[in-house]
């Protein structure tokens, strides 16, 4: 098999796989998660349920695929830090740059598609439920980024923890922020503002451990 066999095999699933996806939430979006089986969304991507599920296992799989490329981010962040920079630090510059960048993980985004999507993840328990674990594994990863620049594991553990859920609650209020209409110049200062204080007030603890 040649490298462009390979690279040509690869492309194909990629690409079955996105359709899968994309087939599912428009589905999901239009009737409701809990509404559509997963034999549904084979008939529709025109593929059979072995098929399906040999490109995700579960049916949460099929939205939260979305979620895939940032997990990890905040691992990746504290490995890739400017020489010199401290762990939060770079933290703190990167989620305002996705603030900037209206990045959906951040809650800072008005794209009327996004929203939708968002809706139907949080008010579906078993969605919730799958989150909750990408959390873990990105609590779990960032504290191991952290252990590797010199922190007791213990500290890592703890400072991971709870930089992940400020995450959350930042997105969280950035949602709610939303709720009154579309993003304005106040809207994203509030979001930078709230940013501040929640990093502000972790520094105020973890500095002291050098992160």
């Amino acid at each position: 098999m040649t490298e462009e066999t390979t690279g040509l095999r690869e492309l194909k699933k990629q690409r079955t796989r996105q359709t899968l996806s994309e087939t599912a939430i428009a589905l999901f979006l239009e009737r409701g998660f809990d509404q559509v089986s997963v034999a549904e969304v084979a008939a529709a991507a025109e593929v059979s349920k072995p098929t399906l599920f040999r490109y995700f296992p579960a049916k949460e799989d099929l939205v939260l695929h979305r979620f895939a490329d940032h997990q990890g981010e905040a691992a990746r962040v504290v490995r890739g830090r400017a020489p010199g920079e401290s762990p939060l630090a770079a933290l703190r510059a990167h989620f305002h740059a996705r603030l900037d960048a209206r990045d959906p993980v951040t809650g800072l985004c008005d794209v009327p598609a996004v929203l939708a999507f968002r809706d139907m993840v949080y008010s579906t328990p078993s969605l919730q439920g799958r989150l909750m674990r990408y959390a873990a594994e990105d609590e779990r990863a960032l504290a191991e980024a952290l252990a590797e620049t010199g922190a007791d594991e213990a500290a890592a553990r703890l400072a991971a923890a709870q930089i992940i859920a400020v995450h959350h609650v930042l997105a969280r209020d950035n949602w709610q922020r939303l709720a009154s209409g579309p993003i304005t110049a106040a809207v994203l200062d509030a979001a930078h503002a709230g940013a501040e204080l929640a990093y502000e007030l972790l520094g105020a603890g973890l500095a002291a451990r050098g992160l």
